[in-house]
């Protein structure tokens, strides 16, 4: 079987509606000899004749039909995905797909998504939560391009992008016991009903981070899919919950709940945006990072920078 090639094709439709070899040769930038030798070539390559000779304009056979039938579905495919490449290569397309792990962030990150939309329209766009399976192994294995995390993993061909750093606070009913108290203990917990995102423990901070290492564990843990959901269940004395303070911040100004520290010291956790290392620093990858905390920083009260970024900061000051 003999290979059709791309300049055959492109041969075959610069011949459709020439009037002369020598005009159809000049559409490809060939001489007619040139020309004429490549059909003759590729009429032997196939067994078969492709036009008929001395007719204005040029008639092509049934096998030629054949052929100009194939260059006009190929031929544009191709033009379609060098431009697409081309892009590619310049950092102006791409595909973002990505992934929460915090619950709370859709609240700023779909409006960032939506001012991303308009500077990059490019870029093929697409998102998920990802608290039914683990974002991180997908992200490692090219289903996903970049995940919303505060659990950052080592793992060899990842990288965390810094976003922003915040404290989870305990939210409390304005009537609540503890509300008396400067900081919450752990011990305070365990009499309690703590009310929780339906994901497991082992990615939640007020279990990994102040619970477990004291030993401790809640009366009873009851889940709420949404935010404002659980200020609810709260607001009206059915348990506590721990939030990002930036999330807690119109709950507490609207006199709904009461916040408090985790410990004396709180608890500080850090928000990243991990991509794959080979495309961090991916123009439309890094624009969005750029306009995300852009986003936060403009949007969200009581956020600061990561401590990865402090220790950076600290460094170059010397």
């Amino acid at each position: 079987m003999h290979h059709i090639e791309l300049r055959h094709l492109r041969t075959v439709a610069a011949l459709r509606g020439a009037s002369t070899l020598v005009e159809a040769a000049e559409r490809v930038y060939l001489t007619q000899s040139a020309l004429s030798h490549q059909l003759k070539d590729l009429e032997e390559r196939l067994g078969c004749t492709l036009f008929i000779r001395k007719t204005r304009p040029m008639r092509f056979t049934s096998a030629g039909k054949r052929l100009l039938q194939l260059a006009d579905e190929v031929l544009p495919l191709v033009q379609t995905a060098s431009l697409d490449l081309a892009r590619l290569a310049g950092g102006h397309s791409g595909r973002l797909h990505m992934s929460i792990e915090c619950h709370s962030c859709f609240e700023w990150l779909l409006p960032a998504i939506n001012a991303y939309r308009e500077d990059w329209p490019e870029v093929e766009l697409d998102i998920s939560g990802g608290f039914h399976f683990q974002p991180l192994p997908a992200l490692l294995r090219g289903d996903l391009d970049l995940v919303v995390t505060a659990d950052p993993i080592e793992e060899p061909g990842l990288a965390y992008l810094p976003l922003f750093g915040y404290e989870a606070q305990m939210a409390l009913a304005a009537d609540h016991r503890l509300t008396e108290k400067e900081w919450i203990d752990p011990g305070d917990v365990a009499d309690e009903t703590l009310i929780t995102y339906p994901i497991d423990r082992s990615r939640q901070d007020i279990f990994t981070r102040f619970l477990d290492p004291a030993g401790i564990e809640p009366a009873r843990v009851r889940t709420a899919e949404l935010t404002p959901m659980m200020v609810q269940l709260v607001a009206s004395g059915r348990g506590v919950c721990c939030l990002p303070n930036w999330a807690l911040h119109e709950y507490i100004e609207r006199d709904y709940v009461v916040a408090r520290s985790l410990g004396e010291e709180g608890i500080w956790p850090n928000l990243y945006a991990a991509v794959r290392t080979e495309q961090r620093d991916a123009p439309y990858i890094a624009a969005f990072v750029a306009l995300a905390k852009d986003t936060c920083y403009q949007n969200l009260v009581g956020i600061g920078p990561t401590d990865s970024e402090l220790e950076e900061a600290d460094t170059e000051n010397g």
